[in-house]
């Protein structure tokens, strides 16, 4: 069932407007012609499907799916599943449309895709959550595909769903098809690396900026919101390149520590304690999760959730640097008060590319049929992710843009040089 939005977007703060309002600024600067400026704004294809589940307590209960293909001109559509109970359509198109520029901005040839289902995984059980995957395979059985549309996990998701997605997919197809998803367990297809990559990319990202802004790793200090898998292994990988991560936070509450955070130990405790930070010992708990963003650091990781950084608390921000390890982590709106303040932001289609970049290597692998190994992995990863790191500074110096206007003209240029080479419509 296509889905066409019933109204005007009126909230300026949702990500989906946020993600336009950058998209008009680098598509004024390109010259985009009134064709190519529609198409590359609205998306491909958006499917909403209601998903009937039987729960453990033997009622039914209806859950709503999201899927939403921004673009195939580069190719087939790439974008993760997130399962969450605040999933809603705007969120997912904004998501979509980031997938398409961040595909476009790393060089690698696959469109933008996202999708989700409206629940709360942390109160569904193991067998709740897996007929919930395996209902919504089959709800998109015509969507996904390994040259059409191909899923990977997200937030609320990981390796367990997509084994059972890709399980479910075979299944209806007659054959194993592994390539139909990335972000898979290792036996299943997953490629070596997968789980870190995200966080890495922000690490090389990160690095390549302080570079450019001379600021030395060994004596810098960090601060890391979000710590789930893209945040923890950025902290991680920081540290180990000599930063000093002073804070970190998840959805329990933020822990400062001057001294800097031993991000080992608060992941060795984080995942024997439920996947949550509450009761760690290694900093202070701070009165407000969200001070974490106004600390005077170096370097400020936002990897949480979208609009966290917003025009309420962005001339607060003391950073340098903003490295972004979620997706739209900053308001549109805060933008033109970061660069007044002089900050140099890495946008989020930048750095955290690293996922998508290895989630196209663990397809190639699968559709090659044969596995590289973690140092190949992490080799190629860390050029692409420099080399695209090097390419939008360059394109912010030759337009006089901030970075993220860059990636975007940078990202945009090359899709719709695609779309024209193709022929259009």
């Amino acid at each position: 069932m296509a889905y066409i939005e019933p109204a005007p977007i009126k909230d300026k703060e949702n990500p989906l407007e946020s993600m336009m309002e950058r998209f008009n600024i680098a598509a004024e600067k390109l010259g985009l012609s009134d064709e190519v400026y529609n198409v590359l704004k609205n998306p491909a294809k958006q499917v909403i499907v209601s998903l009937p589940i039987t729960m453990d307590n033997g009622k039914i209960q209806v859950f709503e799916g999201i899927r939403v293909i921004h673009s195939n001109i580069l190719g087939p559509a790439k974008g993760g599943i997130r399962f969450a109970p605040d999933v809603h359509i705007d969120e997912v198109r904004a998501l979509a449309a980031w997938m398409t520029w961040k595909c476009a901005v790393v060089d690698i040839p696959y469109g933008g895709g996202k999708g989700g289902v409206r629940c709360n995984p942390r109160e569904m059980s193991s067998g709740e959550i897996e007929r919930l995957v395996r209902a919504y395979t089959m709800a998109m059985i015509d969507v996904f595909g390994p040259d059409k549309d191909i899923p990977a996990p997200d937030m609320g998701t990981g390796p367990r769903e997509m084994a059972w997605l890709m399980d479910e997919y075979s299944k209806a197809k007659g054959m194993t098809v592994s390539s139909v998803v990335t972000g898979k367990p290792l036996v299943l297809g997953g490629s070596l690396g997968r789980t870190e990559a995200t966080g890495r990319g922000v690490m090389v990202s990160a690095l390549a900026a302080m570079q450019k802004l001379k600021i030395n790793p060994f004596q810098a200090t960090c601060a890391v919101q979000g710590f789930g898998n893209v945040g923890s292994w950025a902290a991680r990988l920081l540290e180990e390149r000599g930063l000093k991560i002073v804070s970190i936070s998840d959805h329990t509450g933020a822990f400062y520590n001057e001294k800097g955070i031993n991000i080992v130990e608060a992941i060795e405790y984080r995942d024997a304690n439920g996947g949550n930070l509450e009761g760690f010992k290694g900093g202070d708990k701070m009165e407000n999760a969200a001070d974490l963003l106004t600390l005077d650091v170096d370097v400020l990781v936002p990897a949480a959730v979208e609009d966290v950084i917003t025009i309420h608390n962005v001339n607060d921000i003391k950073a340098k640097l903003i490295v972004e390890g979620a997706n739209g982590p900053t308001s549109a709106k805060a933008d033109a008060i970061i660069n007044e303040k002089g900050i140099m932001a890495v946008p989020d289609i930048l750095a955290n590319a690293g996922g998508v970049t290895v989630s196209y290597f663990e397809w190639v692998q699968n559709r090659l049929g044969y596995k590289w190994t973690a140092d190949r992995v992490n080799r190629r990863s860390d050029r692409i992710m420099k080399d695209a790191f090097d390419m939008v500074y360059q394109t912010s110096l030759k337009y006089d843009v901030p970075m993220r206007i860059a990636a975007y003209i940078v990202a945009i240029d090359k899709v719709a040089k695609t779309y024209t080479y193709r022929g259009g419509f």
